[in-house]
């Protein structure tokens, strides 16, 4: 996943690591992040303000006060962080961190801080084994900070050893897979498809609908953000998933959607099936294209596999779910889904209904759950609708 609207403060100490703090600053940035920097006065000889400044696109703290003479809030700046990383962390600074010390504005925040703070120490070989500075590091550990260890490598001092700074890249897949871990999705699959279905009449001709896939994709996006692996199996559209952890699959009839959805449901734990999947297709196509000549042509359609009561039949541990768009009866033909086709709850909407529906970026929603009991929800764009519909996902045990 990617660090998209996380808050980070970056505290940097006196150490010579501090010049590769600007480029750490940018693989943040770059992640989505959203950074701000303090530094002691000890981190300017080695990393200018400005540099930083420039990267982080925030300005950055350097004292109490400011050149007019008013206070930097350090108790603001730690609650306004998610996580808060010191790198190159001293062995000056570990031991006030230690021992509670508050001299500056690093410290100060550190003290405030009650998000979780990640530490890359970076010192010469001999400081960082002594034993003073293990003990330090243990104690860091022992109140809940994450130590990114020093690297072994060549020192400022041409001494070859533990000490270097962790890497740029490394200080953020750590903070990445922290993020990771304590997300509520975290090492679960889900199954989501999307879009409209294309059923061919000839090579040039098909049968489609107008679904845009814009909620399904929402739905996607919405399951990686919270730490999912989703496989998004998506028919034509021109909508594409932005999490990185979405795989998407992309397919153009019911056959293909079918194929792929089977394929990935038993090793799934949630199954989103919002897709508007053809109920009909041509019983034959045509090898070449079909020249007009009579004043009437009909096409003889067969029905196409339905995808969600397969999928509900095979149904062992995942938590299925369906949609159900209408023009008229909506809940009453929702509420039979459930039933025919084993669902866990199912999301009901108009196709008629202003701002709901195919080819629009809002919806309006009703979720009923297999016993029956109805959730009613505004009109709201399709990403908060998504925002809802997963919600309900996760904490479905607590509604049933």
């Amino acid at each position: 996943m990617t660090l998209k609207n996380k808050h980070i403060l970056l505290g940097i100490t006196g150490g010579i690591a501090a010049y590769k703090c600007a480029h750490l600053v940018r693989l943040l940035v770059k992640e989505g992040a959203i950074v701000k920097v303090v530094m002691t006065k000890a981190a300017e000889e080695f990393v200018t303000a400005k540099t930083l400044s420039v990267v982080s696109k925030h300005e950055v703290v350097t004292d109490f006060f400011d050149s007019n003479n008013n206070w930097n809030n350090h108790v603001a700046l730690a609650e306004w962080a998610d996580v808060m990383i010191i790198a190159p962390l001293t062995a000056n600074t570990l031991a006030k961190f230690a021992t509670g010390i508050c001299d500056n504005i690093v410290t100060a925040c550190y003290l405030s801080a009650r998000s979780k703070v990640f530490v890359a120490p970076a010192m010469d070989l001999d400081m960082y084994q002594h034993p003073t500075t293990k003990q330090n590091i243990d104690t860091l550990r022992q109140h809940k900070n994450i130590i990114i260890a020093a690297e072994s490598g060549e020192l400022a001092s041409g001494l070859i050893g533990e000490g270097r700074m962790a890497e740029p890249e490394t200080i953020v897949n750590f903070v990445k897979e922290y993020f990771n871990e304590n997300l509520p999705l975290s090492g679960k699959s889900v199954l989501v498809n999307a879009g409209p279905t294309y059923e061919a009449i000839d090579p040039v001709r098909f049968i489609g609908n107008r679904s845009s896939g814009k909620m399904g994709v929402a739905i996607a996006d919405e399951f990686a953000k919270l730490g999912a692996n989703v496989t998004l199996v998506l028919g034509p559209s021109h909508e594409l998933p932005k999490e990185k952890l979405v795989t998407t699959i992309k397919v153009e009839s019911a056959d293909d959607m079918f194929k792929a959805c089977e394929a990935t449901f038993a090793d799934v734990d949630i199954a989103v099936l919002s897709a508007a999947v053809a109920d009909y297709k041509p019983k034959t196509i045509a090898d070449s294209k079909i020249k007009k000549q009579d004043a009437e042509f009909s096409i003889e359609l067969t029905k196409t596999t339905d995808i969600l009561e397969t999928l509900g039949k095979h149904k062992k541990h995942q938590l299925l779910v369906g949609f159900a768009l209408e023009t008229n009866n909506i809940i009453e033909y929702a509420k039979a889904k459930i039933a025919k086709k084993n669902l866990d709850f199912i999301v009901a909407n108009s196709a008629i209904e202003k701002g709901a529906g195919f080819g629009v970026d809002t919806n309006k929603i009703t979720i009923i759950d297999k016993h029956n009991k109805m959730y009613n929800f505004e009109l709201k764009s399709k990403q908060e609708v998504a925002k809802d519909i997963v919600n309900f996902a996760i904490n479905y045990n607590k509604h049933a």
